[in-house]
């Protein structure tokens, strides 16, 4: 394995670094999402209604918290006792200077944290800022007026997305390591080798040839690794959805579109805009369609890995939820334990191939840009053609 030091592995290098930083733009969850479902809202009367959640609420809003962000790591709840277990995690708010408190303060959205003279309460998977008793002010829309800080706490996704980076870093800097020893790697490496060989033989030699593809390697490595490691540490019973969250899907796409366009060479934009050999006319209707489709291409690789990792998420945790919302538990439960692990099984495959399919679609899309049209030669050749079946 060959470490590149040119600048764009640098710049892949630092968005991947920054990328646990998207925590920004997630909505974390908490409890406040079992909260919502148990109430009953009136926003003409401005108050809200209590009421008694039935096991089908309790199942959707479990649910949802699996799926979503949140500000702790939550293992299971006491509802009995209204008691949580897991651990906290640091709050980070910008209001007028930073604010670090630990989540605790918020208890889950149970309760308003003070720090600094500063109170905030989590409402509906957000952070607002308000007076110690909580008061929470709406529009006429029912949505909160409330200030809301900008919010760059360190979530659970953020804490597995460092972690998944602080493997990946531990995998290949002994993967490397090893090879100074001899030419077979030890260790894990010989679990890893195997894996950079596949995607360098089947994925980045062919979609970006075999000129150009090594500028490209560590970029389609990464992505790989770290979306493989993300989607099975989703599957562990940790709850965590990474994948799943919309904001990181549209970083990694939005790497893939940056890395393209800018390595992109002069016949990529020249196809773009000035299509060679299409009359004028079609080139003016074709321009537009084709700027477009350099957008649709990273929305195609954010929506398709967001969708089927939600999707596998959502199945199994409503295979399970079948022993609860079924009457007769003695044939429910082997029935549901049994999809369940049969769903298990496919998603630990859709994991590597969804790792898989985004590493191949962004080495097409960077091979579309870097590769060479060699327009002349082919109407040499064509002339040729024609120059010899006319002999003929």
């Amino acid at each position: 394995m060959v470490i590149l030091r040119k600048p764009l592995n640098v710049i892949v290098a630092f968005a991947f670094a920054m990328l646990p930083l998207v925590g920004i733009a997630n909505n974390p969850s908490d409890s406040t999402v079992v909260a919502h479902s148990e109430e009953v809202v009136h926003a003409e009367e401005g108050h809200h209604e209590a009421e008694p959640l039935s096991k089908k609420d309790k199942v959707d809003a479990y649910i949802q918290h699996h799926l979503q962000d949140s500000h702790d790591f939550n293992f299971f709840s006491d509802e009995a006792e209204g008691k949580h277990y897991g651990f906290s995690l640091p709050v980070i708010l910008y209001d007028n200077g930073l604010q670090i408190f630990s989540s605790s303060k918020l208890h889950h959205g149970e309760a308003v944290a003070e720090h600094n003279g500063n109170f905030y309460k989590l409402y509906h998977s957000k952070i607002y800022k308000t007076d110690a008793e909580g008061t929470i002010s709406y529009d006429e829309h029912h949505h909160p007026t409330n200030v809301k800080p900008l919010d760059f706490s360190i979530t659970k996704n953020v804490v597995s997305m460092l972690f998944t980076s602080a493997l990946l870093l531990l995998m290949f800097v002994g993967l490397a390591k090893s090879y100074k020893k001899g030419a077979i790697p030890t260790g894990f490496g010989r679990v890893l080798e195997p894996l950079i060989i596949f995607i360098r033989d089947e994925i980045a030699i062919p979609n970006i040839g075999e000129k150009k593809y090594r500028k490209f390697m560590g970029y389609l490595l990464t992505v790989f690794f770290f979306i493989w490691l993300l989607n099975l540490l989703g599957m562990t019973p940790l709850g965590i959805n990474v994948t799943g969250n919309i904001a990181v899907t549209v970083c990694l796409a939005l790497f893939t579109f940056v890395i393209t366009q800018v390595s992109a060479n002069k016949d990529y934009w020249k196809h773009i805009f000035w299509m060679p050999g299409v009359p004028v006319p079609m080139k003016i209707i074709l321009m537009p369609i084709e700027l477009l489709g350099t957008l649709t291409k990273p929305f195609a690789l954010l929506i398709r890995l967001f969708a089927n990792i939600t999707a596998g998420h959502v199945v199994i945790m409503s295979l399970i939820a079948m022993i609860f919302v079924g009457k007769n538990l003695a044939a429910d439960l082997p029935i549901s334990l049994g999809l369940t692990l049969f769903i298990s099984v496919i998603e630990v495959l859709v994991a590597f191939l969804q790792a898989f399919i985004f590493t191949m679609l962004s080495s097409l899309f960077i091979g579309m840009a870097v590769q060479d049209h060699h327009h002349d030669e082919h109407h040499s050749e064509d002339m040729h053609g024609d120059h010899d079946n006319a002999i003929v």
